[in-house]
């Protein structure tokens, strides 16, 4: 059974959220002492959590900051706000999604179901590791490495690396990706797609001094 951990001080909000989750069969719990989240996540260990922005103390974004440094969990944000600000800022601080308030309670369940199985059921044992010319991808430990450097990434990030280095160097298009990430959501916006993408070429940039994916313009992206 999965574990969904709530972030969310509305406990109307919570509670109606974690009455839909346990009749979709998952474990859901909230967390209580807003001025410790990060311990909490840590103590609950779950498989998922859905963070909102608005929270006593600290907001959502600084938190997903603190359990982004001892957990790859998906972090869905959940949020009643709309700017593109705000969900280029989460989706950078280590979110995987973002969906608005209000919002329909099948959307978020689908859009659970999704992040769950692309994190818990991504496994390609026939390609562990990948490699393009001196950066290797190592595909368990989510890690990308070259000269001797070496940055965490994201599943997402992971993802996006890996289908890029067994194109070999040839155009993947962003509705491939889109499909690959996000196969059974139609709420997607391509702007996460892009952010995706800048964040990952963020963390290519600070091992190897060169920017090694090329925007194929129109179309989509390809290692160079």
């Amino acid at each position: 059974m999965y574990k969904i951990l709530i972030i969310e001080d509305d406990a109307t909000v919570s509670s109606i959220i974690s009455e839909k989750l346990e009749q979709w069969g998952f474990e859901a719990c909230t967390v209580q002492d807003f001025e410790n989240v990060a311990s909490q996540v840590g103590k609950e260990k779950p498989h998922l959590v859905l963070l909102d922005i608005n929270l006593p103390y600290f907001d959502g974004f600084y938190w997903c900051e603190q359990i982004r440094k001892i957990s790859k969990i998906p972090v869905i944000f959940i949020s009643s706000r709309a700017d593109d600000a705000d969900k280029i800022r989460a989706i950078l601080g280590g979110g995987d999604d973002y969906i608005e308030k209000p919002f329909s309670m099948d959307v978020l369940v689908a859009k659970i179901q999704g992040a769950l199985r692309r994190a818990y059921s991504y496994t390609d044992t026939s390609y562990s590791v990948l490699s393009h010319g001196a950066i290797v991808l190592d595909l368990e430990k989510m890690t990308v490495t070259a000269d001797g450097k070496s940055a965490s990434l994201t599943q997402n990030e992971t993802r996006i690396m890996c289908m890029l280095i067994k194109a070999g160097g040839k155009n993947v298009s962003r509705a491939k990706i889109m499909k690959a990430l996000w196969q059974d959501e139609n709420f997607v916006d391509e702007n996460t797609l892009t952010v995706n993408v800048n964040r990952l070429r963020g963390k290519l940039r600070q091992i190897k001094d060169t920017d090694i994916i090329e925007t194929v313009k129109g179309t989509g992206y390809r290692l160079v």
